[in-house]
């Protein structure tokens, strides 16, 4: 990781395109004259409104649409890690602009976003002179919204946030699941049930009216994660599934912990790594992945979309 300086994460207060773009495009012209490698990830539309207001200055930065690459919100830290990781032999200090929280999200994005930005503070806090920038609308964002980046950025507006809750507080893994619907459908998992598990969760994926592919990858990501819960969570756990609003959800619950584990499924594993794999490739595979700690163990929910 570059430098010695410690890592600023910071949120950007704006209320319309205009202040996005007031606020944004000296933080990118700072990092173009200086030579800094600098990533911003915002939606399509902010991206254009960027690089009209940046002319040539937008050549040297590198660009990415949050609504793709932040859909599941688990994929957005492996992407910075990529970001520091390809410019540490730089030796330069290095900029992001992330916006992963924006009106449209859904309560249940939302609260995954949110956990999210607290886990920046964990996964950056050794990657030395790293400045991330990330906006939030406040003219369409809730109060509450608002209220919980103050608790998760250290700076607000370029000042300390004195509601900075710390750097390995992530309340959101505590924060407790909408328990599952009464005709939620559950069967046991031990290592004997695997193969018998994939064919259920094939069934009820294409009763719901998945395509094929995403059948496929729903499965093969309850697969990986039952597979957890017979190496790690104590043998056994319990598979439930059903159907809510517009995507097919598919709890694993067992008596595994992932209290030291936090960046667990947002940290690619090495190549050749027997072990690790199953929320990394939940993450890939799914639309949504919620993990949670239990009072003794941990849930994992899946989230497909059917459309």
């Amino acid at each position: 990781m570059p430098g010695t300086a410690a890592f600023r994460h910071e949120a950007m207060l704006y209320d319309s395109p205009e202040t996005f773009v007031e606020g944004a495009a000296p933080f990118i012209r700072d990092a173009v004259a200086a030579g800094e490698p600098i990533m911003v990830a915002v939606g399509a539309e902010k991206i254009d409104l960027l690089r009209d207001r940046l002319g040539d200055d937008a050549g040297p930065v590198v660009f990415a649409d949050m609504a793709e690459l932040g859909a599941n919100p688990a994929r957005i830290i492996p992407a910075w890690r990529e970001f520091v990781d390809a410019n540490a032999a730089s030796g330069r200090p290095l900029r992001g602009i992330g916006e992963p929280i924006w009106a449209e999200r859904s309560p249940t994005e939302l609260v995954e976003c949110q956990c999210h930005e607290a886990l920046l503070n964990v996964a950056f806090a050794a990657a030395g002179d790293f400045h991330l920038l990330c906006p939030y609308d406040s003219g369409r964002l809730d109060d509450e919204v608002l209220a919980e980046a103050e608790r998760s950025h250290p700076y607000v507006a370029g000042a300390p946030s004195a509601a900075y809750r710390g750097h390995d507080a992530v309340p959101q893994l505590a924060a407790p699941l909408p328990e599952p619907p009464a005709d939620a459908v559950e069967h046991e998992i031990t290592g004997e049930s695997l193969a018998d598990l994939r064919h259920l969760t094939a069934a009820a994926a294409e009763r719901a009216g998945l395509s094929e592919a995403r059948v496929h990858d729903l499965v093969l990501a309850v697969h990986e994660i039952a597979t957890n819960s017979v190496r790690h969570g104590g043998g056994r756990g319990a598979l439930r599934f059903w159907v809510e609003d517009d995507a097919v959800i598919c709890e694993v619950r067992d008596s595994g912990r992932i209290a030291q584990q936090p960046l667990v499924g947002r940290v690619r594993p090495a190549i050749g790594q027997t072990g690790g794999w199953g929320l990394w490739l939940a993450n890939q595979l799914c639309d949504l992945v919620q993990l949670r700690e239990l009072p003794h163990g941990s849930v994992v929910r899946l989230h497909q979309r059917t459309r």
